[in-house]
């Protein structure tokens, strides 16, 4: 029974998030430079067998694109080409940053712990895979 893969993708950073084998719970992996995704892909698709992948599609309040829209459906467009045989799926990442931000809060993270974006980043793939699970 594989994992499910969350990505959070930025031009920057990808926040990379991964459940359980269940498919129950997403758990934040970590956050990588954006230009070494695939390659990340690639070893822990070695490492570990993986059922799909997560991705977060930036869209603005009215459900239209927004500047990052663009970016991101190229990445879904390699992501199937280098994986073929792995589906990637789209969900609404809407208010994921600031979800994040609430939720190291109230899990009592320090103010300097808060100010590391890659931190959110992370955090924020793991609530846009969990979004996906829960439906």
């Amino acid at each position: 029974m594989g994992r499910l893969i969350g990505i959070d993708y930025g031009l920057k950073r990808t926040g990379i998030a991964v459940s359980d084998p269940l498919k129950l719970f997403a758990s934040p992996l970590e956050t990588i430079p954006s230009n070494t995704l695939y390659q990340y892909l690639e070893q822990y698709m070695k490492a570990e067998e993986v059922d799909g992948i997560v991705i977060g599609m930036p869209i603005d309040l009215k459900g239209r694109d927004t500047d990052s829209t663009k970016s991101v459906r190229t990445v879904i467009k390699n992501l199937k080409k280098k994986f073929p045989n792995t589906p990637v799926n789209e969900e609404d990442e809407r208010f994921t940053s600031k979800m994040a931000l609430d939720a190291m809060i109230e899990g009592g993270s320090k103010k300097k712990d808060r100010q590391e974006k890659g931190n959110i980043d992370k955090i924020s793939a793991s609530i846009i895979l969990q979004s996906f699970m829960d439906k």
